[in-house]
């Protein structure tokens, strides 16, 4: 059962970590059910059941995805799926859209082929834009319509004083607290936007609607309001609910609560690696890599666990799982990265695997 705690909890290197969450995910209940009727799969219980709609789009050919990092939907229901690509392959596209259907639209995004990462949908009166940021070799985060094109791109701000020198102005595949590594992230209501360098430095950086660098604040540490990883970012503003900064903290097992004044609030824990979040009325959605989706309620209490394969995707065999669709089973999740709602109350779940997956959890009502 996830849990609110406000007490540190140990830091953990990501691949060390694995094994305490598997621990950790073995003694949460299981509210995981799947069902095979002919041609259709379902998975959840009670008000929070879906049909599965496995590898349900994929790029045209000759493209092909290498690992699947994260999705968004537009208000049209149109899907934008970023995948990290191949540093090599410079004329291929980093982002596919597809309608609501799954056919493909149009793709681009080439000049972020090797880093793509994060990817956000944000209406700006009445306009929508695709924010974007990539790591790797590309360590960069960009404005684009959603066409494609470049409303404006940025690279580390080394106002912050935390970024080697030449991070910002010759790039490389280089990791490090002192190398910026952005992953995802969060709007606030006032134009400022949340970056989180999940990878990097540890730290979430401020900007306001030009994208220009206010501040920062979190860091590594051993929890609230430090960070191992802070991989996803999201403004909870579900009814009832005071609003909030919600950091899914990785390498800790843990979501952690800030204020929007970025002062620590709670931790949830119980999770195997949530790696970003997400709402629609009442629910939030935490993707874990290690094997699973999570479905919170409007308390933060487990409403349901889809697609759970948790036990066996553990630190000796899920780089193998990974790599293998072989070995990829019906209705069960290896590595969750991202998932994102539609206005419908869809899932769409971006996976971190070898051939990428995306997978549409379809609302029964």
């Amino acid at each position: 059962m996830i849990r609110s705690r406000s007490r540190d909890v140990s830091r953990r290197q990501f691949l060390a970590s694995a094994a305490a969450g598997t621990a950790a995910l073995a003694a949460a209940p299981a509210a995981h059910t799947a069902a095979a009727a002919e041609k259709e799969l379902i998975v959840g219980e009670g008000e929070h059941r879906y049909r599965v709609h496995d590898q349900w789009v994929k790029p045209p050919a000759p493209f092909s995805w290498q690992t699947t990092h994260n999705v968004a939907v537009d208000r049209d229901c149109n899907l934008y799926v970023i995948h990290e690509g191949r540093a090599d392959q410079t004329d291929h596209p980093s982002i596919f859209v597809f309608d609501s259907d799954g056919r493909h639209v149009r793709s681009f995004g080439a000049q972020f082929q090797g880093g793509g990462h994060g990817i956000e949908v944000r209406d700006e009166a009445g306009e929508q834009f695709l924010y974007v940021c990539a790591y790797q070799q590309v360590k960069s985060f960009a404005k684009l319509t959603l066409d494609g094109e470049i409303v404006w791109q940025k690279f580390a701000l080394m106002k912050a004083g935390v970024y080697s020198d030449g991070e910002a102005a010759m790039p490389k595949k280089v990791w490090g607290r002192d190398r910026f590594m952005p992953t995802n992230f969060a709007f606030l209501d006032d134009g400022v936007f949340l970056l989180a360098d999940g990878y990097g430095s540890y730290l979430i950086h401020r900007y306001d609607k030009e994208g220009e660098y206010l501040s920062s604040f979190g860091g590594p540490g051993e929890g609230n309001g430090t960070f191992n990883t802070p991989h996803g970012l999201w403004i909870d503003r579900r009814p009832g609910r005071e609003p909030a900064v919600v950091v899914t903290d990785r390498a800790h097992h843990t979501v952690q609560y800030l204020s929007l004044a970025h002062e620590h609030r709670e931790t949830l824990s119980g999770f195997g690696l949530p790696a970003n979040a997400d709402t629609w009325k009442d629910l939030m959605v935490i993707p874990e890599l290690l094997g699973r989706v999570t479905l919170l309620d409007i308390k933060n209490q487990v409403a349901a666990h889809l697609g759970d394969d948790s036990g066996r995707i553990q630190t000796d065999n899920r780089r193998r799982i990974r790599g293998d669709e072989s070995q990829w089973r019906p209705g069960r999740f290896v590595h969750p990265h991202d998932a994102c709602f539609d206005p419908d109350g869809n899932i769409y779940v971006a996976e971190w695997v070898a051939t990428g997956r995306i997978t549409k959890l379809e609302r029964l009502t």
